[in-house]
């Protein structure tokens, strides 16, 4: 039995001794480690294209003496009610979430302190892996040796994600208007809720589900005895009036770019991960303010609280693929979600431009013709496509290539795309930088495929700079704290278009809203016209559940999508606020800015013709429009218009 007891006895020892040591050996090798300086951890500055300080993410830091007492005691009872007891770690709460863990089969259950949170929240990700928490896990045990408790809970609340709001300050002055320093327990109560699932305890997104929440951590207090009965039945009664506007009324959206920037920043291997993590660098930006103030008012002007479609924007200079301005969302503090740049969707027939630059570089003209009529095109193994017109409405007739995209025919993409082979279209796509993979079916000519709004909005700045491929970026140039140059842009550009054939291709883009093509038809942004005081090439595309509009000058392209995260069909309500937030943000940024068109290059003619038909225009006829085309590709009267379809047929007679 005596060595039945020894051997028990060292199975609880051995343990125990190897976990004391273990807590040394950590002490003394954090304590001779350099000290983390928490104030600069992840203390960004970021300016806009103008060296203008414009965010800063520690910049409403509060001191732990000026933070509401109702807060403290409501984060600690919440989060870590043993916090100025412990060394960095609950081994109790741990021990207790390794067994629900073990039983449940996941890691879904947490036992982190706040100093363990803050350590994350400084320099870590989210991902629940063993190698994150031991890196974690070290971290902690840093803050805890080199800060007293009150160093580290004050930190916690500066920078902890208040439904992104981030800081207690911003928070506090966000939903209620007012400083952390006056917090009453109802509204500290309410706050202390939401950094366990800031997206889901925002009272902005879901103010029932952060009353719960308020509730929830109410009785934690209560039975921390930290208040009484009588202050619990007060708070719980006190209704609360959230604000949910920034003290300053500053632009909300800059969020979305501020994230999209410190995306960028984490890719960049020209800065190492260790300046990341410890903070304090000066970015320099291409946002332009005065841009992302626009389009924030466009956005705001028609889509509300109560609207659920959600927007995606981009606004961005051609001629060195610097994003001038960014909106991921239609609010920040209900969803943190950037889909300018993290989703995918069909385009519709914002693709057609893509094809008909094709088109001009394989020999066709803006007067090139194809019928328009009810087509159903049949494909080896007796396959059938029947793409249909908006509205089922066609010419029964020859129209022109100008007039296909004026009109965005259906059945003329299509022809069009067949008659070059599926897969010229896919290579002038990834030519110009869209890097989705795209399948080449009869279909993707009207944007069945799945492609950003960044690689979109770069696909187009081809066209608005004449040709070249740039590379879209948000920063210039990152400096340290001292004023070195860590990092520079050198926004390099390659041809890869044929310039002459792109001003032709943005020429028929203005088509679009001209008033020349109302005929059998109407332009599809003919509802435009009457708030258009400046050329553009504009180009819309609808599909059940998306709505694009893609639309340039020479000096700016802004693209605008708008559709709904589930992916539900876009209702009849829906179908204006994509063209509206556009054309008002352009027009409205061009009021302080020139807007610039292109010059005509040397080797292009302008011809009037017939819009519809492409053919040239007598002297007596009434409907003329100009069209560009390459010096000896021009019509003249003795010109006899190319019939397309009978070739399109003998090729694809020969292709069955």
């Amino acid at each position: 039995m005596k060595k039945i007891g020894k051997r028990i006895l060292k199975i609880i020892l051995i343990p125990i001794i190897v976990f004391i040591v273990g807590n040394i050996g950590m002490y003394i090798y954090c304590l001779i480690t350099p000290k983390i300086e928490i104030n600069e951890s992840q203390s960004f500055y970021l300016y806009d294209q103008n060296e203008q300080l414009v965010f800063q993410t520690n910049d409403d830091w509060i001191p732990l003496d000026k933070i509401s007492k109702n807060l403290i005691d409501a984060t600690i009872s919440t989060e870590d009610k043993y916090f100025y007891k412990h060394i960095g770690f609950d081994y109790l709460r741990i021990v207790k979430a390794m067994a629900t863990n073990i039983v449940n089969g996941d890691k879904s259950e947490g036992a982190s302190t706040i100093t363990q949170q803050y350590a994350r929240n400084l320099f870590l990700n989210f991902d629940k892996t063993w190698k994150r928490k031991i890196d974690e896990a070290i971290l902690a045990f840093e803050l805890e040796v080199h800060y007293t408790k009150d160093e580290i809970l004050e930190g916690y609340l500066n920078t902890i994600n208040y439904g992104g709001v981030y800081g207690i300050e911003n928070a506090s002055q966000y939903y209620f208007g007012k400083s952390a320093s006056d917090l009453s327990l109802a509204e500290a109560s309410m706050l202390a809720g939401i950094p366990q699932s800031p997206s889901n305890y925002s009272p902005v997104k879901n103010y029932n589900l952060a009353r719960e929440r308020q509730k929830l951590v109410l009785t934690m207090m209560k039975n921390n005895k930290v208040i009484t009965e009588e202050e619990y039945n007060t708070a719980i009664s006190t209704e609360l009036k959230i604000i949910g506007k920034a003290k300053d009324n500053s632009l909300t959206s800059i969020n979305y770019y501020k994230d999209a920037v410190m995306n960028e920043l984490e890719s960049l291997k020209q800065i190492p991960s260790s300046l990341i993590e410890t903070g304090g660098l000066r970015i320099y930006t291409t946002l332009d303010i005065s841009a992302q103030e626009d389009l924030e008012n466009a956005v705001h002007s028609y889509i509300n609280d109560e609207t659920k479609i959600e927007t995606a924007a981009i606004m961005m200079d051609p001629n060195t693929g610097g994003i001038m301005a960014l909106i991921g969302g239609n609010n920040y503090s209900k969803s943190q979600y950037n889909r300018a740049i993290n989703s995918k969707r069909q385009v519709g027939s914002t693709m057609k431009p893509l094809l008909y630059y094709t088109a001009l570089e394989n020999g066709f003209t803006a007067s090139s013709s194809f019928t328009s009529e009810k087509t159903t095109f049949t494909f080896a193994g007796d396959k059938t496509y029947s793409p249909k017109n908006y509205n089922d409405t066609y010419a029964n007739g020859p129209i022109s290539m100008a007039a296909a995209i004026s009109y965005s025919d259906n059945i003329y993409a299509v022809k069009t795309h067949l008659f070059l082979g599926e897969n010229m279209l896919v290579d002038t796509a990834k030519r110009i930088g869209i890097t989705s993979n795209l399948t080449a079916i009869p279909s993707l000519a009207l944007g069945t495929e799945e492609i950003s709004l960044l690689e979109m909005v770069t696909g187009y700045s081809s066209f608005a700079n004449l040709g070249y491929k740039v590379e879209p970026h948000f920063i210039k140039k990152i400096e340290d704290n001292k004023g070195n140059i860590l990092y520079e842009n050198k926004e390099e550009k390659e041809l890869v278009l044929n310039s002459s054939l792109t001003y032709i291709l943005n020429e028929m883009l203005t088509y679009t809203y001209n008033q020349n093509f109302i005929d059998y038809n109407y332009p599809t942004l003919i509802s435009l016209l009457p708030d258009i005081t400046h050329k553009y090439a504009i180009k819309s595309g609808t599909t059940d559940t998306d709505l694009w509009i893609m639309g340039y000058t020479n000096n700016v392209v802004l693209g605008i999508w708008n559709g709904y995260d589930d992916n539900s069909k876009i209702s009849s309500t829906d179908y204006s606020y994509h063209k509206n937030i556009w054309i008002d943000t352009m027009e409205n940024y061009f009021k302080d800015h020139e807007a610039k068109w292109f010059d005509i290059p040397d080797n292009i003619v302008g011809v009037l013709v017939n819009p519809i038909t492409g053919v040239t225009a007598t002297e007596n006829e009434q409907k003329k429009e100009m069209f560009f085309y390459l010096k000896g590709t021009e019509p003249t009267l003795q010109t006899v218009s190319k019939d397309l379809d009978s070739v399109f047929k003998e090729e694809q007679e020969k292709k069955e």
